[in-house]
C-alpha cells in the first residue's frame, strides 16, 4: 500500500532506488562481461555481511578492480579526492567508500593468497549527463559504463596463475563470511 501511495504522490520508495541501483549494476556488468576475451574475469554481487555487496569484482592481468556502480539518470555528477556531488548537490562518501571496500576485498584475498593482491577501487556512472572529475590524488578510477573497457590492457600486475587463483578464491562465498 505505501508504495501505491508513494506512486501516487510521485515520491520515489526504497524500492525504487534498488530497482534503479540493480539495473545500473545490470548495464555495467554487461560491459565488463565484454572484457572476458582480454584474459579478464568477473564477479557480480558478492555478498559480505550486513546487507552490504560488491557490485562488480573484476580480475585479470592488470590486478584487481572493485568496481562500485552509482546509476544518476540524467544526472551532472562531479567528483572530487573525498566527495561527489550529483546535480551541485550534498556530498556523497562514494570514492572514501570505494577506496574502504578496496581494502576490504584486498585484505579477504591475501588471506588466502600466498602473494600480495593489490586492489584498486573504481567507481563507474550511470547515466549521467556530465562526468566532471577533479580529485588530484586519483586513488579511486572513475569511469562512465561505456568507458570501463579502458580497463581491458592493463597487465603486468598479476600472472595468469596468479589471477586464476585470485578468481578461484573470490568465487568462494566462505572466503568473505567474515569479510
Amino acid at each position: 500500500m505505501e508504495r501505491v501511495v508513494s506512486r501516487l504522490l510521485r515520491r520515489p520508495t526504497e524500492w525504487d532506488s534498488w530497482r534503479k541501483g540493480w539495473a545500473g549494476e545490470r548495464r555495467v556488468g554487461a560491459e565488463l562481461n565484454r572484457l572476458g576475451c582480454h584474459g579478464w574475469r568477473v564477479l557480480h554481487s558478492i555478498p559480505l555481511a550486513n546487507k552490504v555487496d560488491i557490485d562488480h569484482l573484476l580480475i585479470g592481468p592488470g590486478g584487481v578492480f572493485s568496481i562500485n556502480t552509482k546509476h544518476h539518470d540524467k544526472r551532472a555528477v562531479w567528483v572530487g579526492d573525498d566527495s561527489v556531488k550529483v546535480d551541485h548537490g550534498k556530498p556523497a562518501p562514494y570514492a572514501r567508500k570505494s577506496r574502504a571496500e578496496a581494502k576490504r576485498v584486498g585484505r579477504v584475498l591475501e588471506r588466502y593468497c600466498d602473494f600480495p593482491v593489490p586492489v584498486e577501487p573504481v567507481l563507474v556512472f550511470v547515466g549521467v549527463t556530465e562526468l566532471k572529475v577533479v580529485a588530484t590524488q586519483l586513488d579511486v578510477r572513475v569511469y562512465q559504463e561505456r568507458q570501463v573497457a579502458a580497463l581491458a590492457p592493463l597487465s603486468g600486475v598479476l600472472t595468469a596463475e596468479q589471477a586464476e587463483q585470485v578468481y578461484s578464491v573470490a568465487r568462494h562465498r566462505q572466503a568473505w563470511n567474515q569479510a
